[in-house]
């Protein structure tokens, strides 16, 4: 029960579309100038845009700055809070 208390909250701020503050990261799977996929405490997260630029990321806060022309914020598997094994990947 002692990891549940370590859990921090998830939070997402998206200013003018232009620049996204986050808390909760656990992993960022990939990213490039169009997407940016990661995870968090509360699941997968896909952020698509253009000229995404990651400002900032800290592995020990888990926070993390994004700017660019953010057209999307999906969520997607709650259950998923880190990447897939290599086996996982291919049966996705």
């Amino acid at each position: 029960m002692q990891e549940k208390s370590l859990k921090q909250n998830h939070n997402l701020i998206l200013e003018n579309r232009k620049k996204l503050s986050l808390s909760g990261v656990t992993d960022v799977d990939s990213f490039d100038e169009r997407t940016i996929s990661l995870f968090t405490e509360m699941g997968e997260l896909t952020i698509q845009g253009r000229e995404l630029h990651i400002d900032s990321m800290s592995v020990e806060t888990g926070n993390m700055s994004i700017t660019g022309d953010i057209w999307a914020i999906v969520y997607g598997d709650k259950d998923r809070k880190g990447p897939l094994s290599a086996l996982g990947r291919l049966f996705r």
